[in-house]
């Protein structure tokens, strides 16, 4: 197999794993979330997204968390915005990275974000601007790369036609995602290769959903397609309420565990993200969704009862 020898993981767990929860949690246990997270050595944690409260409540206490959380050199925090009004207000909170976010398939980007493909990256292209005349990095990310829950499958070259828009306006990155996680490692191989075609594949990240579990096998197919960045959630986090069914992100810590068996480096400790999951599970009372936690957890020594 031809696979990287480092990894950059890109942790999503506080602003796409729970931005659809239901309850709203506390900013003080999100802020603790993302400073565990920060603590187990992950070089990006994306913190929150400045969204309107209205569309996205669990994450109006954006600048709140922004102004709480104790950013550790060596760690980015990008935070999504989805206009020049949410770029304004991240800019304000002292953000130094963005992400925007478009999709593959017409049908749902207009449900998600009430606008085509076209109208949307219009709406990108004052951010992309401002952000670097301010110096702040932008990443994008592209739904529905695999499947579309209203229009089916995608055709690669839709992929990589947004993907090329989104990086002639000027984001360093494209997070490629699996929204409703249907792919599976032939298609994802075969949806990498025509994006790259078009782009460096150094510019290229994944972003996959377990629905179907084939999330550690599609990260598989794309590290041997050259691909050296991903994404993923801490205790598989999230979900999304505009793909009916669509399960969690993948969890990053089975992500780090299988990127340990292949001896990749990514300077991250598991027994801390282990832990960093399981606080966040305790506060969304439930188990947490990754496999190596729950297997850690049924292997430790039980405490004799007196």
């Amino acid at each position: 197999m031809r696979l990287p020898k480092r990894l950059r993981m890109v942790e999503v767990g506080p602003r796409d794993g729970l931005q659809n929860e239901a309850e709203i949690l506390p900013t003080a246990v999100k802020i603790a979330l993302i400073d565990r997270l920060s603590a187990t050595g992950l070089p990006v944690v994306e913190a929150t997204s400045f969204v309107s409260p209205k569309w996205v409540p669990q994450m109006a206490d954006a600048a709140e968390v922004m102004a709480g959380i104790a950013r550790r050199p060596g760690t980015a925090y990008p935070v999504l915005v989805p206009n020049l009004r949410g770029f304004e207000a991240a800019l304000a909170a002292k953000a130094e990275e963005v992400a925007v976010f478009a999709a593959a398939s017409e049908s749902f980007s207009r449900r998600n974000i009430n606008c085509s493909i076209a109208e949307s990256l219009d709406r990108f292209r004052p951010v992309t601007k401002a952000a670097r005349g301010a110096g702040i990095r932008v990443r994008g990310y592209i739904s529905c790369v695999l499947g579309c829950p209203y229009e089916g499958h995608i055709e690669p070259a839709k992929v990589a036609e947004v993907a090329e828009q989104l990086a002639e306006m000027g984001c360093y990155e494209i997070s490629l995602g699996d929204t409703i996680g249907v792919g599976t490692p032939g298609k994802a191989a075969a949806m990498i290769e025509a994006v790259a075609a078009k782009l460096p594949r150094e510019r290229l990240a994944v972003h996959f959903h377990d629905t179907y579990g084939q999330a550690l096998a599609n990260i598989l197919a794309a590290l041997e397609c050259g691909i050296e960045v991903v994404d993923s959630s801490v205790a598989g986090l999230g979900g999304c309420p505009y793909a009916p069914g669509a399960g969690g992100n993948v969890a990053s810590e089975d992500v780090l565990y299988m990127l340990q068996g292949l001896g990749i480096e990514t300077g991250v400790d598991l027994d801390a993200l282990i832990e960093a999951g399981r606080f966040i599970s305790d506060h969304l009372g439930r188990a947490s969704a990754s496999k190596v936690s729950r297997a850690r957890l049924a292997a430790a020594p039980k405490t004799a009862l007196v």
